[in-house]
């Protein structure tokens, strides 16, 4: 019986891998200068932008607050314009990308506004001009932070990702459907549920490592 399963285990823990990095992936690229300018746009900092703030802040907020079900639900023509289709691995990754955009830009705001106001008054007493401030100080004195926020986020993913499994979208959530839930094979939801919790150790202790190494007070 593990020899039939094996093969389908390992081919919906490889989709579930796929839908998770590359949706982390572009939502970092999207989601890290929006959290950078939500963090800098304020009034008195480095790119003051009140607008910025006013629109953007409440669009973050309101994306943040529809649960994930239903967000993957109401973009569906959005999903098929994109990638051509609403049902499948890479259909997935759209719903996956548009929730993790403003989790990510949250995380990224929330860390940069932990760095010591007193680090970016000596920069700017220095001569750095905004952009240098924001990478030669800011990102790196709040990449711990960010690293924990970006592990956090791929563990919510993952749990996002056997979500829309209930659609279609193929990984391990579709795997404990399709095979488990729907022909009654509690082996099936077992094996599903355990490839789940060593993927999120898998993920969490990587993450926890790189955090270590990119904080300074541990050197």
């Amino acid at each position: 019986m593990f020899s039939t399963l094996a093969p389908i285990l390992l081919q919906a823990t490889w989709e579930t891998l796929y839908m998770v990095a590359v949706s982390l992936s572009i939502a970092t690229a999207f989601g890290l200068p929006l959290g950078v300018l939500l963090a800098t746009s304020g009034r008195g900092e480095l790119f003051e932008a009140l607008w910025f703030q006013r629109v953007f802040g409440p669009l973050v907020n309101a994306t943040r607050s529809v649960p994930f079900i239903i967000l993957a639900v109401a973009i569906i023509p959005f999903t098929r314009f994109v990638v051509g289709t609403s049902i499948g691995t890479s259909a997935a990754i759209v719903p996956l990308t548009v929730a993790a955009i403003p989790f990510i830009a949250r995380i990224i705001e929330g860390a940069i506004r932990e760095v010591d106001g007193g680090l970016i008054e000596a920069a700017q007493a220095m001569g750095a001009r905004p952009v240098q401030v924001v990478t030669k100080v800011l990102l790196p004195e709040a990449l711990p932070g960010i690293i924990h926020g970006l592990t956090l986020t791929a563990v919510t993913l993952i749990g996002y990702s056997a979500m829309v499994g209930a659609v279609g979208a193929g990984g391990l959530g579709d795997l404990g459907i399709r095979y488990g839930y729907q022909r009654f094979r509690p082996d099936v939801m077992a094996a599903v549920v355990i490839t789940l919790i060593v993927v999120v150790q898998a993920v969490q202790s990587f993450g926890d490592y790189l955090a270590r190494k990119a904080d300074k007070r541990n050197i």
